[in-house]
Formats: C-alpha cells, structure tokens, sequence
C-alpha cells in the first residue's frame, strides 16, 4: 500500500511539472514570435532591436466623471518587444472602474489606497449570499437591503500586487477616503491571448466617449476595422438588438436600452452616489479567521473558484533581501502567490535608502519591466555586446524596460527611492554579478586573474570585498556622468578614480558583459 501510495505521488509530481513545463515552453513561443504556434526558431532575429531603451511615461489619458486611466505608449518598440502593455488608474473615493474583461492576463500593484474588487470566474458558485432584511457586512457597516447573491468580494490595499487571469470579467470600487492609485500591467503576448498581441478590453457596462480618449492602439484597430472614432469603445451589448437583450434577460425595453448604455456618458469610471452596497465580511473578521488556524496555501489544494487573488509585497517583514543601510526587496513568483503560474507573470518590490544600490544582475528567464513609484533613481544597462544602452535617471511614474539577459545596475538618489517590478516568468530567476551567491564569488581565482588579466590578489579583491550579497552602500556618494565611483565598480567594491588604472579598465568592460 505504501509503495502504491509513493507511486501515485510521483506520478502526480511528474504530471504537475510535465505541466508547468508545458506551460513555460508555449509561452516562450508566443513571446518570441507573437503567434500561438512557434516553430523552434525565432521568425525574425531583427524584429526586437534593444540598440537603445528609453525611460517612459503615460503619453494619453482617458478622462471618466469618477477618474482617469493613463496609457504608456504601446507602440514603442521596448514595449512590443517585451509583449506587454502598462497603465495607470486613478480612481476618486467611491469611484467604480465598470465590469470588463481583457484578452490578456493582468497583474496590478496598489500604489496608493484600498478599496474592493469583484472577479467573476466562470463556473463558480455564489458564494457571498443574504436574506430578505438581513444587513449586508460591509467595511462601513450598511443597511437592509433584498435578497442578493455574488461570487467572492476581494479586498485589497496599499501594497498588494493582484492578479486577474485573462478573460475573467472584473471591477474595482474605491471604498476608502483617500484617491485610489493602480499600476497595471497586461502580459498581451501571454500563451492565453489567442488573438493579436494587443490588449483589447471589453465592457460590460458603460460608454466611453471620443472626447474622453481611447489609446492610440485601440482606435487604429477600430480604424482598421473600418469603423468610425466617434463612438469611442462602447460597452458589448450595443452589438446586441434592443429586442435580443430583452428576450435573454426577460426584461422589458427600457430596462434592454439601459443596458446597452448608449446615453451613458461617464466613461469607464463613475461616481457611486452613495456606498457601493456589496455583501463582504469585515476586515477585522477575515483577520480572526486567517489567525484561527487555517494554513497557507501552497497551490496544491487550491481550485480556480477558491485561488487566492491577493498578496500584499510592500510589507517588510516579508522582505527576501534587507539591508538596513542600503534598503529591502521582496520578491513575489508563483511559489508565494500559486496563481502566477497560471498568469506567467512575477513582481518585485524595491525600496533603496540615499545612495543605496543593487549588485549588478540580469533576469535569465524574463523581460524586467520597471515603474519607479517614489523618489529617482539611476539606472545602467549594458546588452551582450558590452554596450551601454541606457544610463540615465528615471523619475517617479516613468518605467524603463531591461530585456532578457541584459545586465543593469540601480542606485537610489538622494531622496531614496521605491519601484515595482513586473516580469514575463511565474518564477523569474536573477544572476547578480557582485556580492555573496554571485557568478564571481562561484569563479575559481585563479579563472578570475587569468580571464581579466589580472594578479591573484586583484583577484582576490574582485572576488570577496562584497560581503553583501544584493543591497549595497555605496562607498563614493553620488552617481554622476563622471562619477567618481563607477556603479559597477562600486558594486564588488574596487575603488576608481576618474582617470582609472590602466588595469581598472578592461576589468570593468568584460565585467558588464
């Protein structure tokens, strides 16, 4: 019985991770070629050119009576090479983003606020129920109200990173007091988009005038589908006849002609006029009952109904890496947050104090797209041609992307700096080139001093000055044009002065490579 009972697990396991590798590898085609099929090699070497990166910033806003949503620039090249699209809500209190659904997955930070959201999942019950009279549980309490049935309310705060799987129809509501702030990002060449590798979204309610603004994106779809601008991005039922929606719903006319919304002219973000009235245990109970005993969920006993949308990567006890001079960073994949790997997407949330910096790194597995959130900071990045492509500093709400492979180091301003990182992989994996648990301290010294032309002790050096393994103080103040202290040579800890050694040099360059 017991060798039956071993058996049958690893059998399991192998399925699991037969699974998940299949997972991986349709994802990387979709990635490199933009289609659903891949046929081993990339269609194109020259389709993504990263000869230079650019930080960016929201180039439209799409204006709504109850707030306002900014687009990054789809179109740019770093952007369409990585897959992936980003914006930013920014929702007044008592504000309702209306339902929709995207055909891409997407995975968004809480930056500022809290507030509730709805995600209906197909095929799962209803869970969140009440009786005739019986008082709705809200964060603000509420009154009496009919019978009423909904799937799951998730509340979410400052912090949490949420995720949202491609074509579940969703919503958020701001029920706090302060404005609601959001960063989101849509994976749209993700194995799950079986469409163009473009976001669409699709309303379930509203009417989004052309005055309110449309991504460029969008309306070039609309363009090329031969359709006018004017009409903005409509909710669906305005494909429907009047007559067809009142037969499926049993409704009589007006109340058909209130859904297909046509004299709606709030845009996708409206005003509640008094609470938003949703059945949804306290706070403070949720609290109770996690504490009371339930265990946290590794994936394997969680369904698609009862999955965790959740999880909070801003609070610093959960931080991977701490170092109280130069600052924290959390890290959150699939094995913390098990719907990831449905997603095939990761974070990272980063806070450097004054002057504090990473080791140098790069993403073996993912593209690494980075939205500084607080402060400034500068950035390096250096392609496998040893060529810096991007030094510059990056201001709070402007992104820059670091492709695959590419090496880049960070370091915080005076004022310190905070970021979230989104990545194409449920398990991003990171290679630092400095520090404890690096590709230098793995090398022999003897490989060091003969690869860099250097001597033993330079080796030595080069090897184990870093004793920190990926936060940094920086040892020379300020990281200017000419610095006095080059970021990556600061990084394992060698001195330079402007005019280097001669043997500081090429050191430094096959260093970035």
């Amino acid at each position: 019985m017991a060798k039956l009972f071993v058996s049958m697990s690893f059998l399991l396991f192998f399925l699991l991770i037969h699974g998940s590798f299949a997972d991986h590898q349709k994802n990387i085609c979709q990635r490199c070629s933009g289609k659903p099929q891949c046929s081993g090699q990339q269609q194109d070497n020259n389709v993504c050119r990263f000869d230079r990166i650019d930080a960016l910033e929201p180039v439209e806003r799409v204006q709504s009576e109850g707030g306002f949503t900014e687009f990054f620039d789809s179109d740019e090249q770093q952007l369409q090479c990585a897959g992936v699209e980003v914006l930013r809500h920014q929702i007044q209190p008592r504000g309702l983003l209306l339902p929709s659904y995207t055909n891409t997955p997407i995975l968004f930070f809480v930056e500022q606020g809290s507030g509730i959201q709805g995600v209906m999942l197909p095929g799962c019950p209803e869970t969140f129920e009440t009786s005739s009279q019986e008082q709705f549980q809200g964060r603000k309490g509420g009154g009496s109200f009919a019978t009423d049935r909904h799937q799951k309310i998730h509340q979410f705060r400052q912090g949490d990173v949420v995720a949202i799987p491609t074509g579940a129809a969703h919503w958020l509501y701001n029920d706090g007091q302060d404005e609601l702030v959001i960063v989101a990002l849509l994976d749209s060449k993700n194995y799950a988009n079986q469409l163009d590798p473009n976001h669409r979204r699709f309303f379930l309610a509203g009417n989004s005038q052309e005055q309110q603004g449309q991504p460029r994106s969008w309306r070039r779809q609309r363009q090329g589908q031969g359709k006018s601008q004017q009409h903005g991005s409509n909710n669906i039922f305005q494909g429907f006849e009047v007559e067809t929606i009142a037969e499926v719903f049993n409704v009589d006319r007006e109340t058909a002609e209130s859904l297909r919304g046509e004299n709606d002219n709030k845009g996708h973000i409206v005003l509640v006029d008094r609470e938003l009235q949703v059945i949804q245990p306290s706070i403070r109970r949720e609290q109770q009952e996690f504490r009371g005993g339930r265990t946290r969920e590794n994936g394997m006993e969680e369904t698609i109904c009862s999955m965790k949308l959740t999880e909070n990567i801003d609070d610093p006890s959960k931080a991977d890496q701490y170092n109280p001079k130069a600052g924290r960073c959390t890290h959150l994949n699939s094995f913390k947050f098990p719907i990831l790997r449905f997603l095939q997407l990761s974070a990272e949330r980063g806070v450097l104090h004054r002057n504090g910096m990473m080791s140098p790194s790069w993403i073996m597995n993912a593209h690494n797209i980075i939205y500084v959130t607080d402060g400034n900071m500068r950035v390096q990045i250096v392609n496998e041609q040893g060529e810096e492509v991007f030094n510059d500093e990056i201001q709070e709400r402007q992104l820059v992307v670091v492709p695959q492979n590419f090496a880049v180091v960070k370091q915080a301003r005076e004022q310190g700096c905070s970021w979230i990182s989104f990545r194409t992989n449920d398990n991003a994996m990171k290679n630092t080139l400095a520090g404890e648990n690096s590709v230098m301290r793995a090398l022999p010294v003897d490989v060091i001093a003969n690869a860099y032309q250097m001597s033993r002790e330079d080796a030595q050096r080069v090897k184990y000055s870093r004793q920190e393994a990926v936060l940094f103080t920086s040892r020379g103040g300020g990281w200017d044009r000419t610095p006095a202290v080059d970021p990556l040579v600061a990084g394992i800890g060698l001195p330079r002065t402007v005019d280097p050694p001669v043997e500081a040099g090429p050191m430094m360059f096959e260093f970035a490579r």
